[in-house]
């Protein structure tokens, strides 16, 4: 046993990533599942956190998570579930044993159990609501009753509160006698006798007041409360914008249903910030988990969009076939013109869409960005200009080529900052994703401007 376990430890001179998992720890865990040797398995668990755990599962194959799984058994608690990518979240849940997903469900607050539960199909959910205590069970139905991505599925039901008239040592000596507080909290919500939250008071201040100082004397300033149907993405802005900790939930009549949490605020932004990212890629929600069709079918819808606009290109370059075969340098030199001005585009786009997300570009500020970038791509297509121009004249020996060249440069790239601009405000505007389509709209407008302007100017100075 000893010597197996110490092929897991790292050398401390290795220069791998802190924070990802060793290869060796990877390796330790799947020759275990195919030795079926349940004790080295959970060594090797044991230094782990859940998060390294589920990373640990989601990276090896179907066949060696399954052995895995089978081989851990209750080891698997609700802390791994939570942690697991969405994508292969069901997958661990059918190999698991009722009995241990349903130990695995008791563990966690009821924020956690919904967020597994709401990417489940129905035979699986009804299985893990089976197994929760009655209380628990109605808390995650009434939960899931709200909109997907709303407050109501974000918040956690458990929520220490305290009447607004309670004192310091009202509230201290109410903790300390309750046996189910959160595993973790920030503040005591304090409401009204109509179950209404009308103030919060931070753990420090609690803990660091005297007993019969009024909570409400020690309320904080950033108190603020979000209705349950609201949707989460605006939830997380408001966290992230105001440094908000802790926020109550309320429904239809004011009252607290639950609370939202910095950490489940925190993962919403990097779920949209993650979003974002991919969809520029024209890949969508695509993880590395997905199969080789689920890749092939997330990503053929825009890799069509792509080649539709490319023929776009194709039949603007079609129209100028006399220019291109009397001056056969022009061939040579077009593939220069299409890069410079996909890059340039893809630049503002990519400064644009993200500030569209933070909320940073607005119709106060659209103007001057936009001819904050149309500045910026003309002065970038004069410097390429000047010299594209040289290397025309010297590479093919002609003034004409060198100053055709220099001038499509400096049109391509102003047209490129515009569109990198526009095209997402045009898009944010009629209700569609600037991640989504901004990319197959913006690089259509640069390949086919920059090649008219390229070949156009050419028919006319060099023929």
């Amino acid at each position: 046993m000893n010597d197996q376990t110490e092929t897991i430890e790292q050398p401390e001179d290795e220069t791998e990533d802190d924070y990802a998992l060793r290869n060796r720890v990877v390796a330790a865990a799947i020759q275990a599942a195919n030795d079926g040797d349940r004790a080295l398995l959970l060594e090797v668990f044991e230094p782990l956190h859940p998060a390294d755990i589920a990373d640990l599962l989601e990276q090896v194959n179907v066949q060696e998570r399954t052995k895995i799984l089978q081989l851990a058994g209750d080891y698997i608690d609700g802390e791994i579930l939570s942690e697991i990518d969405e994508d292969i979240r069901n997958e661990v849940i059918e190999t698991l044993e009722p009995s241990v997903l349903a130990e695995a469900m008791r563990t966690l607050e009821s924020d956690d159990v919904v967020d597994i539960l709401e990417d489940l199909q129905d035979v699986q959910q009804e299985a893990v609501l089976e197994a929760l205590d009655v209380v628990d069970r109605i808390a995650v139905e009434q939960a899931l009753a709200y909109p997907e991505f709303s407050a109501g599925r974000l918040m956690q039901r458990e929520v220490v509160i305290a009447p607004e008239h309670w004192t310091v040592g009202d509230a201290i000596d109410h903790m300390r006698a309750q046996s189910d507080l959160p595993e973790q909290f920030y503040h005591v919500v304090l409401v009204d006798p109509r179950h209404r939250p009308t103030a919060y008071v931070t753990l420090g201040r609690l803990m660091s007041s005297r007993r019969e100082m009024p909570l409400q004397s020690i309320t904080e300033d950033s108190f603020r409360v979000f209705d349950a149907v609201e949707y989460e993405g605006d939830i997380a802005y408001a966290f992230n914008q105001y440094h908000l900790i802790t926020a109550p939930v309320i429904d239809e009549n004011g009252r607290l249903v639950g609370v939202i949490t910095i950490d489940d605020a925190m993962a919403v932004l990097d779920e949209e910030h993650e979003e974002d990212v991919l969809r520029l890629g024209g890949v969508g929600d695509e993880s590395l988990s997905n199969s080789t069709l689920e890749i092939v079918k997330r990503r053929f819808p825009w890799l069509g969009v792509n080649l539709a606009t490319a023929i776009l290109a194709s039949i603007v370059i079609s129209l100028f076939e006399d220019v291109l075969q009397a001056v056969v340098a022009l061939a040579v030199l077009m593939p220069i013109v299409a890069s410079m001005g996909g890059n340039a585009g893809t630049q503002s786009m990519t400064v644009a869409v993200r500030a569209l997300a933070t909320r940073d570009l607005t119709g106060s500020n659209a103007f001057r960005v936009v001819r904050r970038e149309a500045v910026a791509g003309l002065l970038n297509g004069v410097i390429f200009a000047v010299v594209m121009g040289i290397v025309g004249v010297i590479w093919f020996g002609s003034p004409m080529i060198g100053f055709v060249i220099a001038v499509a440069m400096i049109v391509n790239l102003l047209v490129a900052g515009l569109s990198g601009v526009l095209v997402p405000l045009a898009l944010d505007k009629v209700g569609i994703d600037p991640a989504l389509a901004s990319g197959t709209f913006v690089t259509t407008v640069t390949d086919v401007v920059g090649f008219f302007a390229f070949l156009g100017l050419a028919s006319v100075v060099l023929l």
